[in-house]
């Protein structure tokens, strides 16, 4: 009988797997998905790397390693990613949160506290339940055209304790009321640049939040023109851009009125925020 892999084994054979699969990350995910199944961190892996691994758990991770192989997201296989700190249920109707969107998040915050915010195409809930989380927004109402994303967005407000009214809505058909700050991470990638994308994001994330128009600029140009019925004077609008959109998005934002536009850029120096004052 041959004898049992041990938790070393068995996580060198997921990485080859993986890396002959063609999984940019497949030392990463390889781990991932082990630590998933065994709750182990990395201290107890290294205590307990050469004992042997029980044959249900050898089934399981490979199991997992196998669907992985296949280009589904690691974040659909174990259903969570961590954003801005916090832990988000996600799916394969939501877009998986990105480290990205973390800047429209971090310029906000310092803006939030005791206002009213307004998030548009929320999908997981992450910028809302974030901004309400960290900032201490006095309200938050985010919306989705999406039912299953809303789902989702309901489901990480409540695992994360905080109080968000989640809206049905095709942008601002349903919106009511007036708020001093609107966020969006909008869909922005060009229709023709679709099916040239990883196949974890064309296969598996859900299309409808993926797909800017032609240009990838069409929900920024319902953003800039309708927002303005429902931003107070002085309040600040921000949006999630693709990299190489900035500048196109402040000309936008500027043709529609607003004043101090601006660009910020993410951790790897590219154009990502584009934020501006309703006068």
């Amino acid at each position: 009988m041959a004898e049992k892999p041990s938790f070393s084994d068995i996580l060198v054979q997921g990485r080859n797997i993986l890396k002959q699969a063609g999984i940019e990350d497949w030392e990463l995910d390889a781990w991932y998905l082990l630590g998933h199944i065994t709750a182990m961190g990395r201290a107890e892996y290294f205590l307990r790397e050469l004992e042997m691994v029980p044959e249900n758990i050898v089934d399981e991770y490979y199991k997992l390693i196998n669907i992985r192989a296949s280009h589904v997201p690691l974040q659909h296989i174990t259903g969570s990613q961590e954003f801005m700190g916090l832990n988000f249920l996600v799916s394969s109707d939501v877009l998986v949160p990105r480290q990205d969107t973390e800047t429209l998040v971090e310029y906000l915050l310092p803006y939030v506290k005791n206002k009213h915010v307004l998030d548009i195409c929320t999908g997981s809930g992450c910028i809302a339940i974030s901004i309400m989380k960290l900032g201490g927004a006095a309200l938050c109402r985010a919306s989705d055209y999406s039912k299953k994303a809303l789902s989702i967005a309901k489901e990480n407000a409540v695992l994360n304790s905080v109080d968000i009214e989640f809206v049905y809505s095709n942008m601002f058909e349903n919106i009511t009321g007036s708020y001093d700050i609107i966020v969006s991470n909008p869909p922005y990638i060009r229709t023709e640049v679709i099916g040239t994308l990883m196949p974890e994001v064309r296969e598996h994330e859900p299309l409808m939040a993926l797909d800017g128009g032609e240009d990838g600029l069409g929900f920024y140009k319902i953003i800039g023109s309708e927002a303005r019925s429902y931003l107070r004077q002085d309040g600040i609008i921000a949006v999630e851009t693709g990299y190489d959109q900035g500048r196109q998005v402040m000309d936008i934002f500027k043709e529609c009125g607003y004043k101090n536009v601006c660009v910020q850029k993410d951790l790897s120096g590219n154009d990502r925020v584009v934020a501006a004052i309703m006068p």
